[in-house]
Order: C-alpha cells, then sequence, then structure tokens
C-alpha cells in the first residue's frame, strides 16, 4: 500500500464519521508516507508526529487516529499533527491553530 491508497481507504472510512484529511496535501501526504513507515516499522501505525516507543500496548494512545483526536478536533478544529480536522477546518472556514499535545507526559517520558 502506498500513501494515495492509504488517503483513499482512510478518507471512505473517517470522513462518514466527521473526519477530514488536511486539504494541504504537502501536509498530508507525508504524514501517511510517515504512518506507512510506522507501520512496516513497528507494525502499527503509531502518530508520526510522536516518538514511539515501539511496543503497541505502550503506544495504543498514538496509533492513528490517537485517542485525542476527537477532543483536539471539537476543540481546534484539528488533531495534533494537522493530519485530521472537522469538515470546517478542512474547507478552511475555520483558524488553523497550533494544537497543544494533550499526550500525558509520563507518557511521553516512558
Amino acid at each position: 500500500m502506498n500513501a494515495e491508497q492509504l488517503f483513499a481507504a482512510l478518507k471512505k472510512i473517517q470522513e462518514p464519521k466527521g473526519y477530514y484529511f488536511n486539504s494541504d496535501m504537502t501536509m498530508t501526504m507525508p504524514l501517511l508516507e510517515s504512518l506507512l513507515t510506522n507501520k512496516e516499522r513497528l507494525g502499527y501505525m503509531a502518530c508520526p508526529c510522536r516518538l514511539a516507543n515501539g511496543t503497541f500496548e505502550t503506544d495504543r494512545d498514538i496509533v492513528c487516529p490517537c485517542e485525542y483526536r476527537e477532543a483536539d478536533v471539537a476543540e481546534f478544529g484539528a488533531c495534533f499533527c494537522g493530519l485530521y480536522g472537522s469538515k470546517e477546518w478542512a474547507e478552511g472556514k475555520v483558524e488553523k491553530v497550533v494544537v497543544p499535545e494533550r499526550r500525558p507526559v509520563e507518557k511521553i517520558l516512558w
């Protein structure tokens, strides 16, 4: 699978749930490529914007879509890494801001 195929597959799954890809493909495609790299290296698609521990159980919260996505999109219009956003955010109707990290520090500093 390549990034374009992943994009098409995830779009069909995520848009009905209200999550849309970032319309800036210069950002979206490298993120998808990084997800595929993590899947190849780790066996799962860990968020490319966070440092994975390398064990699924420890990284479960950052397997894309991460468990923080829903709250991030509700509050800021997009997830931490900017891969997913609300429809309004993806269409440029919501200001794009930096989304702060929600992952607890104890999970970051394993």
